[in-house]
């Protein structure tokens, strides 16, 4: 072989490194190896991971708390509200127990009343509505005017005790040996008689009317500055059959008399008369809105 022939065509040839194969792909795990190939080395182990069971998960969830503003504000205003609800209920309980004690018959009684005195409100408003239904179709609006208001004025006269009245109603007296009566019972007894209707009293001659007062003076009771001794009589005006149970509720007046060693005794009768009068005062300061 000649020196030309065993020269290399391009003299940097010699100098440069020998060229790298180029290298495979790998495989991928669906693909198979391509014939020839060398078997890829086994994958590294990974440790395996503790399996939590589902309450382990629910308390790293709750635990520790990760609370916000907006949840925190959310919590105060839930326990406010029911904190407010167990007051109400509380004190709807209180308001219940007096009645949860009652005898069944006490609550039958305590139930009619209520119905007779929804009843009169009732009555008293038809009254009214037929008033201004006889008004408007009148003939003589002036004369129906001139009537109703004079039926008026003796109903105000028989309020505000300037003219007598008389009509179906009970007369309780009140004997009192041991002198232990005070005038805030005679004072309940007649604002239970007026809570049930009583529409004219008296109590020993005394006309009682919207600003009577009772008051304890020398042993003895006042009314209106009256002096008054037992037996207290009361001449009430009213339908008997609401003002009688009125004052034998259990609680009530006669058993708060009885509980001070007094005797009560309470007759119904057809016709009452409360004939004890007052003059017409006039106000010191109060005037008539209308103009």
């Amino acid at each position: 072989m000649s020196d030309q022939e065993e020269r290399p065509e391009n003299g940097l040839r010699k100098e440069l490194p020998a060229e790298l194969p180029p290298r495979a792909p790998a495989p991928r795990p669906d693909q198979e190896p391509a014939p020839g190939a060398a078997p890829a080395g086994p994958a590294p182990e990974q440790e395996p991971q503790p399996q939590l069971t589902g309450r382990q998960r629910l308390i790293d969830g709750l635990w520790p708390p990760r609370l916000t503003r907006a949840q925190l504000i959310v919590a105060l205003l839930l326990f406010g509200l029911g904190f407010g609800l167990a007051v109400q209920v509380a004190s709807n309980s209180d308001g219940d127990s007096a009645l949860r004690g009652a005898r069944q018959e006490d609550l039958v009684r305590i139930l009619d009343e209520l119905d007779d005195r929804t009843q009169r409100l009732e009555d008293e408003k038809q009254g009214l509505e037929k008033q201004r239904q006889e008004l408007q179709s009148s003939s003589d609006q002036a004369a129906e005017a001139r009537r109703q208001t004079a039926e008026k004025e003796r109903q105000l006269g028989i309020l505000a005790g300037t003219v007598g009245a008389t009509g179906p109603g009970i007369t309780m007296t009140v004997q009192d040996p041991k002198g232990a009566v005070e005038s805030d019972m005679l004072l309940d007894a007649i604002q239970e008689l007026r809570a049930a209707g009583a529409e004219a009293m008296e109590v020993n001659g005394v006309r009682v009317v919207a600003n009577t007062y009772f008051s304890d003076t020398d042993g003895s009771v006042a009314v209106d500055g009256k002096k008054i001794n037992a037996p207290y009589r009361f001449k009430v005006i009213g339908k008997p059959q609401d003002l009688e149970p009125a004052l034998n509720i259990p609680g009530g007046v006669v058993q708060s008399l009885e509980k001070e060693q007094a005797t009560v005794s309470v007759e119904r009768s057809d016709k009452i008369v409360v004939d004890a009068l007052r003059q017409a005062e006039l106000p010191d300061y109060a005037r008539s809105s209308s103009r």
